[in-house]
């Protein structure tokens, strides 16, 4: 069995109802998005379970072939496109995939964790959730492009083919260029996904507007999951 990626985790109460897998852009590590836990102002009432997994390090191209933590490689940082290493992120949505297993032996069913990811993050956290075989609660994709959308039209899966999007980009990215990410809102939109689209003054970058407009998404939508549990629950 392949190991489970390191992440460090975080409870916002005692026996989680929900969990959130968090994914960091290139070259960070789990601990980026960390301070997001209290500055969402999320509802005590739903414990969640937030999990910041640690990208393995790899060499990437774009960087001179540096070693750094990266989802998957990439070969050049022009902001209109991107090359698609379609073996790494396969192997970084079945990684993502076990922590969702893990979630739903801990007690967490599969609809009940959400996927957030920034940048490159926000891309592996798109393609797991558009192709993992059973449903999720949601995906964030903050900053952040769906590589490879001809491949994904093929692949997506049934049961999450509703799957409720939070899309949030910088009007002034210079990395991930707004175009890439009002291309994925499009073709989520043109498949017949749910998709909330924001777009904020920053760059390349979470600012709080973003994160108060996720905190109020996330809180409805545990809500409404929260109204189909059951009473013993």
């Amino acid at each position: 069995m392949e190991p489970l990626l390191p992440a460090i985790e975080m409870e916002t109460g005692e026996s989680p109802r929900f969990s959130i897998i968090w994914l960091h852009g290139l070259g960070a590590d789990g601990s980026d998005f960390v301070p997001v836990v209290e500055e969402l102002q999320l509802p005590a009432e739903y414990p969640i379970r937030f999990v910041f997994p640690h990208a393995p390090h790899i060499p990437v191209t774009c960087n001179g072939g540096y070693i750094m933590r990266a989802w998957y490689d990439i070969v050049s940082l022009d902001s209109r496109s991107r090359h698609v290493d379609d073996p790494g992120i396969r192997a970084s949505c079945e990684a993502v995939g076990r922590l969702i297993e893990r979630e739903n032996e801990r007690g967490v069913p599969s609809e009940r964790v959400f996927l957030a990811g920034f940048s490159q993050g926000g891309a592996i956290a798109y393609t797991t959730a558009l192709t993992y075989p059973h449903r999720l609660a949601g995906v964030i994709a903050l900053s952040t492009y769906i590589p490879g959308p001809g491949r994904l039209a093929h692949e997506a899966a049934a049961a999450n083919r509703g799957i409720a999007c939070f899309a949030g980009h910088g009007s002034d990215d210079e990395v991930v260029a707004i175009d890439l990410g009002i291309a994925a809102r499009n073709f989520l939109q043109q498949h017949g996904y749910p998709v909330e689209w924001h777009t904020y003054s920053m760059t390349h970058s979470v600012c709080q507007e973003e994160l108060t407009d996720i905190g109020l998404w996330l809180t409805r939508k545990m809500a409404a999951a929260g109204d189909c549990l059951p009473e013993s629950e």
